[in-house]
């Protein structure tokens, strides 16, 4: 197996960030041209997020990421310990208020969103979802009688219900109706099945074309699943809810 299979199986295995991760261990690897991590160690890897600190100006969140991906790749794959990065700049977070709407600024926002980035939108401000955790939703988390979400695998790793907002109720309903619509039409032309968590595509057989595990927003177009190979239906993502509040901002003459 090679470091890569190594890698990409671990994280796999661990259920890590599989794209950010790969990313920053073969950029490591390309700064060091092409020498096996076994062969490096703590002083180039200070040089490599210094690099980025430094050289790059990249920006704490990024250089952060990359440290973690490298501690990843030595104490999981490599089973090593790396010392002490006594040499390492850290990059500066800058200091900033954040930019907040008003209450009516929010509502306006809303209304120049077209669905389903609506209802999104009110999961996010009604229910207090991050977008991922949003976009993430499958029919069996919604309970309409209960008006309540439950988020799965949420910050942490843990599991939590978020109330859903009564002005989202009509809205919601609709989705789950159009969902099913969509779903119907899929499986009638040999497709509709979704990715599944874990192993569940062997404990269920047929989970993956249950209404139940049907993201609520799913992607307009399947993708192909890397663990099976197999063409499955994704949640929508998080760049077209981007765009789309993006674009509700600028007709709503939002500044």
């Amino acid at each position: 197996m090679t470091l890569i299979e190594a890698v990409r199986a671990t994280i796999r295995r661990l259920h890590y960030a599989e794209e950010a991760y790969g990313h920053w261990i073969r950029q490591f690897i390309r700064f060091h041209h092409g020498k096996h991590p076994r062969q490096l160690g703590a002083e180039e890897v200070t040089a490599f997020l210094n690099e980025l600190a430094v050289a790059r100006r990249s920006a704490a969140f990024t250089q952060n990421q990359a440290l973690c991906a490298h501690l990843f790749l030595y104490k999981r794959v490599l089973d090593l310990q790396i010392p002490r990065l006594e040499a390492l700049e850290r990059a500066r977070r800058p200091e900033h208020l954040p930019s907040v709407l008003s209450r009516q600024g929010a509502l306006t926002l809303l209304e120049h969103l077209i669905p389903p980035f609506r209802l999104i939108g009110e999961l996010l401000y009604g229910s207090g979802l991050r977008l991922l955790e949003a976009l993430s939703i499958r029919v069996k988390d919604v309970d309409l009688d209960r008006r309540q979400i439950m988020v799965r695998r949420g910050k942490g790793q843990h599991d939590r219900p978020a109330l859903l907002p009564a002005r989202a109720r009509d809205e919601l309903q609709a989705q789950l109706d159009s969902m099913a619509r969509r779903r119907n039409g899929e499986l009638a032309a040999g497709r509709g099945e979704v990715d599944l968590p874990y192993a569940l595509r062997a404990k269920i057989p047929g989970a993956a074309t249950r209404v139940a595990w049907q993201y609520l927003v799913p992607a307009s177009r399947p993708c192909t699943d890397p663990a099976t190979g197999r063409q499955v239906f994704y949640h929508l993502h998080e760049s077209a809810v981007q765009g789309a509040v993006h674009d509700a901002g600028r007709a709503a003459g939002l500044t």
